[in-house]
């Protein structure tokens, strides 16, 4: 079983990044749009979907007289400023982090109706295609991303993800090479490459992207899940679970954390610890139970052997 690598990276648009507000951009959407921002920062998604649906309208011309904030129908606007772009690719961010991609498609396509060349919003598009399954589209719109802005590292690291997810290998870590080149302190993309040295079996590699991912971001949960999975793999499985312990007290969802070390403990013989980390694994994702079970079985065999032959 490949297991992809977490939801893709997604970029909301600053005053920072490409065009901000020209000259004809009504003072009201641009109030709009920065407190959009600002509660994204805070989590308040609701108030930022709302917020960017109001700089939608008053930065456009909106046929008709029952046009409302919340319009999806991109073809019902006459564009007066490409600002709307920007605010349709950070309502389409918003609706992302909701979990309604299809309705991301939508505003990250307006967007780029309004600006063809918004690399960040084939970014964001690309991202919400990989979760609705559509690997072949959202690979076209990384590559465009790239074409358009090849020091857009996030890109790197998404296109680098969905080969990763296809099983590209060599191809995924070519693009992690190329993502740290142009950002060498990205944590992210550390543990990105971890992730696929380890799927290749170079465990060295992958310890030395985990520790310096968890050197430049100490409270990185899943980079020392990821260091607990290579330690796990090399026999090492009091490491192991020191490494899965420490993922689960940063963030108490990773599944995958429960199940490597429900793992860990039976090879140790601990049949109590590993029966209540089965049961929050599969509580989690219960579609894992059927691997779980089975890997628990090898998992026993390991554990009946002479302690010589567990290496």
């Amino acid at each position: 079983m490949r297991r992809h690598l977490g939801q893709f990276a997604i970029i909301v648009i600053t005053p920072f990044l490409c065009v901000w507000a020209s000259a004809q951009t009504p003072s009201s959407a641009v109030d709009h749009y920065r407190d959009g921002i600002k509660k994204v920062g805070k989590g308040d998604l609701d108030g930022a979907l709302e917020d960017y649906s109001r700089a939608i309208i008053i930065s456009s011309k909106f046929r008709g007289s029952n046009s409302k904030a919340g319009e999806d129908d991109a073809e019902n606007v006459t564009v007066i400023d490409p600002f709307t772009a920007n605010a349709y690719t950070n309502r389409g961010v918003v609706r992302y982090r909701k979990g309604d991609f299809e309705g991301a498609i939508r505003d990250f396509d307006a967007a780029l109706r309004i600006r063809p060349g918004l690399a960040e919003a084939y970014l964001n598009r690309g991202s919400a295609l990989r979760e609705l399954g559509d690997s072949q589209r959202a690979m076209t719109d990384l590559d465009k991303a790239i074409q358009l802005k090849p020091e857009l590292f996030e890109a790197y690291n998404n296109r680098g993800g969905l080969r990763h997810d296809l099983g590209d290998l060599k191809g995924a870590l070519g693009d992690f090479d190329q993502a740290l080149k142009l950002n060498p302190k990205s944590a992210e993309s550390l543990y990105l490459r971890g992730y696929t040295r380890m799927a290749l079996k170079d465990y060295r590699g992958a310890l030395s992207d985990f520790n310096s991912a968890i050197a430049l971001k100490p409270e990185f949960a899943q980079a020392y899940h990821g260091r607990g999975t290579t330690l796990m793999y090399q026999s090492n499985f009091d490491e192991a679970i020191t490494d899965f312990t420490r993922a689960l007290d940063l963030d108490p969802n990773i599944e995958w954390a429960y199940f490597n070390r429900s793992l860990s403990w039976v090879v140790k013989g601990d049949e109590t610890r590993a029966h209540a980390d089965f049961e929050k694994c599969i509580a989690l994702r219960p579609e894992l139970k059927a691997d779980l079970e089975r890997r628990t079985i090898l998992a026993r065999q390991i554990h009946s052997q002479p302690p010589s032959d567990k290496r």
